[in-house]
């Protein structure tokens, strides 16, 4: 396999040295006319594609966005502006108009659960790159790539994601990545401020107040917030307390310097998993009454942008961070059995720092180049105790200690970019990364290793690294009126986590023999998008995804120790588009008055191509709904009204990928193979009744759907049901 990538790469790099030179030829002047009348200049700073002069930037981002390059590459924005206030982080309202992208849900606001196309589980969002502002929300980027944390939508301005090539830009995971970019200060005035208060079902309050401005080369951030509910059921209650400081300097048009402070602090009960005998019986049933979730998040950033001159840009960050998360979980039980006698009180601690530096250099006629370097490292200690005190607090430490972990990473990135144009309105991007990881750990205390025991495991002392090359190509062409055609192919991969080379979790064996490579995954997509008319938005395309080398565990044979090792293939494609068109927009562009339909689909098909465990081979990996859409119809008339009614619609999925149930029909264990189709409705406004004030409200779960889409073989997890809101908002 090395080998056939480096080929690759060699041949994508000789593709754009000569196509360097092609371009740099197109703008020399030939030796025989040099005596010839000279033409009047053009200034190549006005290097604005058709893209960036259009109204796909309402949907998409930049070709060239900063030091990022997404020509070629399919994304989709959301400005969170354009819709009415998004309450309680009710992500359905945020990503409405963000197509393909699967959201599985909980009652408690502790997790973050995405996928995309099928690729893995969606839990905690692990095979979905997130960031905010280009550093990552994962606890651990590499070891422990899971979100525990996400912004309140009042802080956010715009949500991106980028499919394909998003691992060319920002390094590990698949595709896609889901960027968030922060609100900046108000440009225009010293003092700028904005209060939020809501109200609402479970319990429900809210408030979210800011303050921001601009004086002189100096602007300023910051707001402060807090949420409460009581949860739909006994034990789902939630306290989230949230901080966000930003304090910019602009000594003149070509630098930018800012320092930026998030914090996040909550807490929250578990209600546990129901059975599916259970969840029919009674969704509100509580099968652990006295689990707790915690979670602390502090990460401080500088980002400096400074341009060395009209065509070369420099944007680099350095951020670091601290983040707690722990548990107290008893195993969940029917009502009918007996009440656990012990729990288990697990921490997990991140202390994590990284670098990330980009340089754009644009030349000859709207070509681009940017390089960049990333560099990330993690402290990640594991310790898990069990007690008799069913209500044992975050930080008591008066029970047995059962597990001891010392956890680090650390991954470097190179990589490099460049996008050449030709007449005709035809582009190509070859990309070039290469990607370091280690993995390591250090194992002292586990229940189940190193006692001594007759064929007991010792203890984990591992440490593992890979080096990863990501080549990618992409061309495409503008044509007509603002339309134009894109095709992507690129490598992506997943990196070894902790769990993979030492899980605390059963008796996998730590010798060298449990040893897996990295997940890669070869993504190829082509499409087309534009604004052909006023009003009017498309986005249609067909992919292919190859997922090699997935991890499972696999019995070793000997006294029922496990061992991760790479299984099979999977392979995902389909078809993905999407459609918003502006009736009131279409008549007038310049029209502060917007009345848009919009709807978005996801066809899929997948299936394993390749597996150890034959009884696998063809089956639909777990979360893989054959579609899954969006639709809705908004209003937005700047500063009088926002309205929005949205659907999301899935198809029916396996929740294992053996495609086969847990437990057998009618135990008080069962689980069904499938998770049911679903489809959920809805509702929010802002109104302004005076300049400076506007009313919120709004309905989530229209219809009161009683669902789930968060399946575990253990148990499922209800959706919540019909909840409602009300508050306002001053601004001054």
């Amino acid at each position: 396999m090395t080998s056939r990538t480096l080929v690759r790469g060699l041949l994508a790099l000789a593709i754009a040295q000569g196509l360097a030179i092609a371009a740099h030829a197109d703008d020399a002047e030939p030796a025989d006319q040099a005596g010839t009348t000279e033409l009047p200049k053009v200034d190549v700073n006005q290097r604005r594609s058709q893209d960036d002069t259009r109204p796909k930037l309402q949907h998409i981002m930049r070709e060239v966005d900063g030091a990022l390059i997404t020509v070629t590459k399919k994304t989709s924005i959301t400005k969170v502006d354009n819709i009415p206030t998004v309450v309680d982080n009710n992500l359905r309202d945020l990503f409405a108009q963000t197509p393909g992208l699967f959201y599985s849900e909980q009652q408690s606001p502790g997790q973050l659960n995405l996928s995309y196309r099928g690729i893995g589980n969606p839990q905690e969002s692990e095979f979905v790159t997130v960031l905010l502002d280009g550093i990552p929300l994962e606890g651990d980027w590499i070891g422990f790539p899971t979100i525990y944390t996400f912004p309140l939508p009042q802080t956010l301005s715009e949500v991106q994601l980028i499919r394909g090539g998003s691992s060319l830009l920002y390094g590990p995971e698949p595709p896609p990545t889901v960027n968030l970019i922060s609100k900046k200060p108000d440009p225009d005035r010293e003092l700028a401020g904005y209060t939020e208060n809501v109200v609402g079902s479970n319990g429900l309050f809210g408030t979210f107040n800011k303050v921001s401005g601009t004086s002189g080369v100096w602007d300023y951030l910051a707001d402060v917030n807090y949420r409460k509910s009581d949860g739909e059921r006994d034990n789902g209650d939630s306290k989230l307390k949230g901080l966000d400081l930003h304090l910019g300097y602009r000594p003149d048009e070509m630098a930018y310097t800012a320092l930026d402070f998030h914090a996040y602090d909550l807490e929250t009960g578990d209600p546990g998993k129901l059975t599916y005998p259970l969840f029919v019986q009674n969704e509100h049933t509580v099968t652990t009454p006295d689990n707790r979730l915690w979670t602390q998040r502090y990460v401080l950033s500088l980002t400096h942008d400074r341009h060395l001159d009209a065509e070369t840009e420099i944007i680099a960050k350095a951020w670091y961070g601290y983040q707690d998360q722990a548990s107290r979980s008893e195993a969940a039980f029917p009502p009918a059995n007996a009440a656990p006698t012990s729990t288990t009180l697990q921490d997990e601690q991140f202390r994590f720092g990284g670098i990330d530096a980009r340089l754009v250099h644009h030349w000859g006629r709207g070509n681009a180049f940017t390089v960049g370097v990333t560099g990330y490292e993690s402290d990640a200690p594991f310790r898990q105790w069990s007690t008799p005190n069913l209500r044992v607090d975050q930080y008591d430490r008066s029970g047995k200690p059962v597990l001891r972990q010392q956890r680090s990473t650390e991954y470097g990135a190179v990589f490099a970019e460049n996008v050449f144009r030709f007449a005709g309105g035809w582009h190509f991007v070859p990309s070039v990364r290469f990607d370091y990881e280690n993995v390591d750990i250090s194992e002292t205390v586990h229940g189940l290793r190193g006692t001594g025991a007759p064929n007991q495991l010792p203890l984990i002392d591992r440490s593992v690294d890979h080096r990863v090359p990501l080549f990618g190509l992409g061309f495409g062409n503008d044509f007509g009126k603002g339309n134009e055609t894109y095709f992507n192919v690129s490598q992506g991969w997943r990196p070894v986590r902790y769990f993979d080379v030492g899980s605390p979790f059963g008796n996998l064996d730590p010798s060298p023999i449990n040893d897996p490579d990295p997940t890669h995954v070869l993504s190829w997509e082509g499409g087309v998008h534009g604004t052909p008319v006023a009003g009017l938005f498309y986005d249609a395309s067909l992919f292919w995804v190859d997922v090699k080398d997935r991890i499972e565990s696999q019995p070793t044979g000997v006294a029922n120790n496990t061992i991760n090792v790479n299984t099979g293939n999977t392979r995902h494609r389909g078809f993905e588009g999407q459609i918003d068109y502006d009736f009131l927009g279409a008549r007038d562009p310049q029209s502060t008055q917007h009345l848009s339909v919009f709807a978005n689909v996801s066809l899929l098909n997948a299936e394993f191509t390749e597996t150890r465990n034959p009884a696998n081979l063809g089956n639909r990996p777990a979360f893989s709904p054959k579609y899954l859409a969006r639709a809705g119809v908004a209003y937005r008339e700047d500063k009088v009204l926002k309205l929005a009614l949205s659907a999301v619609s899935s198809a029916s999925q396996y929740f294992a990928d053996s495609n086969l149930p847990a437990g057998a029909a009618g135990a008080i264990n069962y689980i069904p193979a499938k998770v049911p189709s679903y489809t959920v409705a809805d509702f929010s406004a802002d109104w302004w009744v005076l300049p400076q004030v506007r009313l919120l409200g709004g309905v989530s779960n229209l219809t009161d759907r009683t669902y789930y889409n968060r399946v575990f073989s253990n148990g499922l997890e209800p959706a919540i049901g019909r909840t409602f809101y009300a508050g306002a908002a001053y601004e001054f």
